[in-house]
């Protein structure tokens, strides 16, 4: 059953969270992200080959460790998007946003009427018709966070109608796709890079959406002080997971 979404609740609290992607397509992963201290996990089916079965069960163990469960979908196509909702995710992420249209859809696709256009569906997400149709199209409507990745030049520039979009829950960045757009690949912390993110920021601020941050430098925050950044994307599991592998080789490896 939809449970109540403690990152959107937090968020409105004006809390700081802290989350992490997962790109290892494991429950047992998720499982212990939650139990790590994260407040919430963005399970990729973007970059990602992993089957809706996985992505279910991923949010179970998501469920069982207390931890909020995100999908980023490949696109605002709302069959993927209903999809990722009717396995029980609590949000979606959708990549690559550069227009109104694209975010109006990507809202429409996720909400039930009047806020939307969700196809209707049962199963899990009511509790097996533990709850009553009605009180979950309402709860899903309040509980269930859409969130939008700016990552294109286009995007930044078209930002102040994409917010105007009612039904944005939080704003991602993605500043290695926007070094491509900016024409300096693979360059996140390039000047024209990270004054395109400190416009999302702003752009954020002053319309008071959420803005999630993603670390790359310890001189960023002040700046993310400025903008009083609540959410942190914190990279993602394979690349702790294998630093942290590397540093426990090397540990053992200097006591020779």
């Amino acid at each position: 059953m939809l449970q109540i979404n403690q990152l959107k609740r937090e968020l409105g609290n004006k809390k700081t969270v802290f989350g992490l992607l997962n790109s290892i397509p494991s429950p047992l992963m998720v499982e212990m992200i939650g139990y790590a201290g994260y407040d919430f996990v963005i399970l990729d089916m973007e970059h990602i080959c992993v089957n809706p079965e996985t992505i279910e069960n991923m949010i179970r163990a998501a469920e069982c460790a207390g931890i909020t469960p995100l999908v980023r979908v490949p696109d605002a196509n709302p069959g993927t998007i209903l999809r990722a909702l009717d396995c029980g995710a609590q949000g979606i992420v959708v990549p690559h946003v550069q227009s109104r249209a694209e975010a109006e859809q990507a809202v429409a696709a996720a909400r039930y009427y009047p806020a939307g256009k969700r196809g209707i569906s049962g199963g899990r997400t009511t509790g097996f018709g533990t709850i009553d149709l009605l009180t979950y199209f309402e709860r899903a409507n309040s509980e269930i966070m859409v969130v939008v990745m700016i990552e294109d030049k286009e995007g930044v520039e078209n930002l102040d109608d994409i917010l105007s979009v009612p039904g944005i829950d939080m704003v991602l960045e993605g500043a290695i796709d926007l070094s491509q757009s900016y024409g300096v690949p693979g360059q996140p912390l390039h000047p024209r890079v990270q004054h395109a993110i400190d416009k999302i920021a702003l752009t954020c601020l002053n319309r008071c959406i959420p803005f999630c941050a993603v670390p790359r430098a310890s001189s960023r925050s002040e700046i993310e002080q400025k903008y009083c950044i609540q959410a942190y994307l914190l990279g993602d599991d394979r690349g702790v997971g294998c630093r942290a592998i590397k540093a426990h080789l090397a540990g053992f490896k200097q006591l020779d």
